[in-house]
């Protein structure tokens, strides 16, 4: 037997050994509503609850690896055949996904949500995962009953005139109730599901096993990166009090930006498991409709968007990490006409403002294309020679491209990118996530969620990476202290960026305009040929007429 048998078939007796060891939990703990017992005390039955869960997603992957190497053995990696296969297995493992993160509910939705909102994960994916986005079943009201007495210290008629019991939102870790204050204050209370700290530990464990086992039987395919950022996520999520201190912050920096609003914090009614803010109307920052109906243009909206979190990663360094949909809303008050809302502050990331620097100045040589730039930063950020591929990741153009920002690749740009991505193993996928640091994939993360509402709101790519580049040089300015720098030195820095930013816009104009002259020039040499053709066929038949 061959090196390569061998190999192959150690490989398929692993296999063959978690199927045997999990398949029988299969179909036992298949369905929601799976629990022996129920008559057990809460510490058992949450116990058995926990084996249950971990059952059923230590069956779901090890199905998931038998299907990848089944349907993929004896293909050629590279081929045709194997590619087509593979965005198959993508699939049929997406759903398998899917369904464990539905039934399992809780953390495992989040994992589901935070895997999505990554767009280095095969599309099968990413689109697969993100109905996960909307799918969250409230808890019954007796027990945030419950978590609201034991964290209020009071009788809920004490503090409050009303609160609904019906959730205006649901989350996959807490939801929120309207409620009315004793002061009269509309206010929103968010509420954390109870013994959520323990199903996090127990969850986090079984995601970090499975994860090593996936990598036992695959070396090449290596998640312990995914599984290490989650569960460092999740665990800022879980506490309100540091929540309330992120809202905090984001607003005193947006203090002068009248387009953004922070929902106030009642701080005499939060604690770790309750936070209880300001109540704040709006439409979700993608539904059209909405935005139709309070005269908000989309356009407008995706470009005030990107702007304020642009503002956040290259200027304050301090970045709401979850941009999703639900967590920003479009209010019809503010001078423009709207203004929006950011909400759930939970994860927030502080970054390194060398790492701040560094990304102000990759954005600078993406947009200009200057390759050398690109490469020494991508040395900097510990990426090496993946860092060609930033230019596909944040512009959608090669480190090679001729065209304009914005407009895409060429088609023999394209089908040379493809070429080269052909040739990735999963082995380079695996390097190049593992090698990022943890802020880039902060903002890798959150850009992906921007590209999503901006792509929902049918607003061009071209205004996210405008506003990028514009406070990418606000970046790289000297911060000024107005207390006690002087006068004449802010008025220059200031002047300075926003002569950069000019002459930035400048080069892409005349880009843009050379890109258009071309495209001019190609259609009048297209209409020229058609008429000469014409020409010459109207006098082919009059020759034939003559004869």
């Amino acid at each position: 037997m061959n090196l390569y048998n061998m190999k192959a078939s150690k490989i398929l007796k692993r296999t063959v050994y978690l199927l045997t060891a999990t398949g029988f939990t299969f179909h036992a703990t298949s369905h929601s509503d799976f629990l022996p017992f129920p008559l057990f005390p809460d510490k058992i039955k949450a116990g058995i609850d926990g084996i249950v869960r971990s059952s059923r997603a230590i069956s779901t992957i090890t199905f998931t690896i038998a299907d990848y190497k089944y349907s993929l053995y004896s293909l050629s990696v590279g081929s045709e055949d194997y590619l087509c296969k593979l965005s198959e297995v993508h699939l049929r493992s997406a759903k398998r996904i899917l369904k464990l993160c539905e039934i399992n509910k809780g953390f495992y939705v989040k994992a589901g949500q935070f895997v999505a909102a990554i767009r280095q994960v095969p599309k099968e994916y990413s689109s697969t995962l993100s109905s996960l986005q909307d799918q969250a079943v409230p808890c019954d009201f007796k027990s945030i009953k419950e978590v609201l007495m034991s964290n209020l210290g009071k009788h809920l008629s004490e503090i409050f005139i009303s609160l609904d019991e019906q959730p205006i939102a649901a989350a996959s870790i807490a939801q929120v109730h309207h409620a009315i204050l004793r002061g009269n204050q509309e206010v929103a209370v968010k509420v954390q599901y109870p013994g959520l700290e323990h199903k996090m530990r127990l969850d986090i464990a079984i995601m970090s096993f499975l994860s090593k086992t996936v990598t036992w039987i695959f070396p090449e395919y290596r998640f312990g990166w995914l599984v290490s950022e989650f569960a460092g996520t999740i665990s800022l999520e879980l506490d309100f009090i540091q929540e309330a201190k992120n809202s905090e912050k984001t607003a005193e920096n947006f203090i002068n930006n009248e387009m953004v609003r922070v929902p106030h914090v009642f701080w005499d009614f939060t604690t770790s498991h309750v936070l209880t803010m300001q109540f704040c109307k709006g439409c979700k920052v993608d539904d059209l409709d909405s935005l139709k109906e309070i005269k908000a243009n989309p356009i407008k909206v995706a470009k005030a968007l990107v702007e304020v979190f642009a503002e956040m990663i290259f200027v304050h360094g301090f970045v709401h990490g979850d941009p999703h949909a639900g967590n920003i809303l479009v209010s019809s008050e503010g001078r423009n006409g709207f203004s929006l809302v950011l909400l759930d502050h939970g994860i927030c990331k502080t970054l390194d403002d060398t790492f701040r620097v560094d990304y102000c100045r990759l954005w600078k040589a993406l947009i200009l294309l200057d390759s050398d730039e690109i490469k020494h930063l991508g040395e900097r950020f510990g990426i090496g020679q993946y860092s060609r591929y930033l230019p596909l990741i944040f512009t959608g153009r090669s480190i090679d491209s001729k065209s304009v920002l914005g407009a895409g690749m060429s088609a023999e740009e394209r089908r040379k990118v493809k070429q080269e991505l052909v040739s990735l193993t999963v082995e380079d996928i695996s390097s190049f996530m593992e090698s990022l640091p943890p802020n880039f994939l902060a903002v890798l993360r959150t850009d992906g969620l921007l590209r999503s509402i901006v792509s929902k709101l049918k607003a061009p790519q071209q205004i996210r990476l405008l506003a990028y580049a514009k406070y990418a040089l606000y970046g790289l300015s000297p911060k000024s202290n107005l207390k006690s720098d002087f006068a004449i030195d802010v008025v220059f820095a200031r002047f300075k960026t926003t002569f950069s930013y000019l002459h930035l816009r400048i080069i892409l104009e005349v880009l843009q305009l050379l890109s258009w002259m071309r495209k001019v020039k190609q259609f009048l040499h297209r209409l020229l040929g058609e008429i000469i053709g014409i020409a010459r066929s109207v006098l082919t038949l009059s020759s034939s007429d003559v004869l």
